[in-house]
């Protein structure tokens, strides 16, 4: 399907329709929606690089990641890169910042860009999208976007870390928790605020509170701040990534709280911030080295990976300082 049928389709030039397949230049809201419209009706993939390819064989891979400014995305990424590299591939990376829109901009990309692989580590992924990439001719692997037939997805046991993470703060004492959750709800998020509730559940003494924000620094600080106005004999909080985790000990450090004396703390990821911050952080560590070396051996082994449809990881749980036992003041 050509560009200028796009581009017709969505009463622009082709330079924009060009400007929001890549990303590149300043569009309007509204014909930003009208060219994305034009390019899922027509499941338009642009050709970048076919003069260059003309009949070799590409060498580079697509990984497209949810965020940035999470470093557990990069440290995923960084991990692709490494064995990527070793391997002779080019990796190309793309973020959504968790907006549906920019990640069926960022496949068309890299789709263009006839990459011989494509990794879509992002919380946004829907099922007509994930139909579409699994009709490709090329290795696709998905990450976190549940148990489905036919995928190649590497799955989170987050009820698995959830429940280890919850039996550990009862054994300390723990009988008030409070639950830092992300505001925008991307599936594998949510699903972590889902676990902590099924954890919670196999233990009627304890209560549960939760407040969510952006799944920044600034949203966990906000979120903990929440969690101390409203209820102030909490001993633990619970946050559904490291990032909000460390907000969250910024917020109470601020409000005078002892961690872990009044209040412990626990993230989710294990980032290689979690062991640097002040207290460390107590966390569960989900190995992105794994993940990465998982994507790169499917990616550039196509039919020769013992990857299963379902490469499902056990995490493990992470002691460090900002957890100990409940303060008997506020049980």
């Amino acid at each position: 399907m050509s560009i200028i049928r796009v581009a017709r389709r969505a009463r622009v030039s082709t330079a924009t329709v060009s400007r929001v397949v890549n990303d590149s230049g300043p569009v309007k809201p509204s014909t930003r929606a009208r060219v994305l419209e034009a390019i899922e009706a027509f499941s338009y993939s642009p050709n970048l690089h076919a003069r260059s390819l003309a009949g070799g064989q590409s060498r580079s891979i697509g990984v497209i990641v949810s965020s940035i400014d999470n470093p557990f995305f990069l440290d995923v990424y960084r991990a692709v890169e490494a064995q990527a590299h070793d391997a002779g591939y080019d990796v190309i990376m793309a973020h959504t910042d968790h907006r549906p829109e920019r990640l069926v901009a960022s496949v068309r990309s890299m789709l263009g860009r006839r990459v011989a692989g494509l990794a879509a580590i992002v919380s946004e992924m829907d099922a007509k999208l994930m139909a579409e990439l699994s009709a490709l001719r090329i290795p696709v692997v998905f990450y976190d976007v549940g148990p489905r037939r036919n995928l190649t997805n590497i799955r989170v046991d987050y009820q698995s870390g959830m429940e280890k993470l919850t039996s550990y703060l009862y054994s300390l004492g723990h009988r008030h928790i409070g639950v830092v959750a992300h505001r925008v709800s991307p599936a594998p998020l949510n699903e972590r605020h889902k676990a902590v509730l099924g954890a919670v559940a196999r233990y009627p003494a304890l209560r549960v509170a939760t407040a969510a924000n952006a799944g920044t620094l600034e949203g966990g600080r906000r979120a903990a701040r929440a969690l101390l106005d409203g209820h102030p004999r909490l001993t633990a909080i619970v946050c559904v990534n490291d990032v909000m985790a460390v907000g969250a000990l910024w917020e109470l450090r601020m409000s005078g709280r002892r961690v872990p004396d009044d209040v412990s703390v626990t993230g989710f990821d294990n980032i290689t911030l979690a062991q640097f911050c002040q207290p460390a952080l107590t966390t569960v560590h989900i190995p992105s080295d794994t993940i990465g070396e998982t994507v790169c051996d499917f990616l550039m082994n196509p039919g020769k990976s013992p990857l299963p449809h379902e490469f499902v990881i056990d995490p493990e749980l992470v002691l460090r300082e900002s957890t100990g036992p409940a303060s008997s003041s506020r049980k």
